[in-house]
């Protein structure tokens, strides 16, 4: 699998599930995305779990939907904690 990249089970992705992986210099994680059913508009869309050195799923960052203030249009951001790891989503390749 491509790294830096997450697949998604549908095109919708704010109630789909996925897995990928977020690799830096410092850190490589094989990673699983669960979605949110929140009310709270700054809640997270979707949880970020890794898995611990023992193999448990750890939940480590988030994804937020956002919108573009000059297009209107929407975009998704994912954080890792603990990593100082930030960065905007695009979708895998045929997907």
């Amino acid at each position: 699998m491509t790294t830096n990249c997450i697949k998604f089970t549908s095109a919708d992705i704010e109630t789909a599930k996925g897995v990928g992986s977020i690799s830096t210099l410092t850190f490589d994680l094989d990673i699983t995305v669960e979605p949110v059913a929140s009310a709270n508009p700054m809640a997270p869309t979707h949880r970020v779990l890794g898995r611990s050195p023992r193999g448990k799923l750890v939940e480590c960052g988030g994804i937020w939907k956002k919108q573009n203030k000059e297009t209107g249009a929407d975009y998704y951001t994912l954080t890792i904690r603990d990593h100082c790891f930030n960065a905007n989503l695009g979708k895998a390749a045929n997907q």
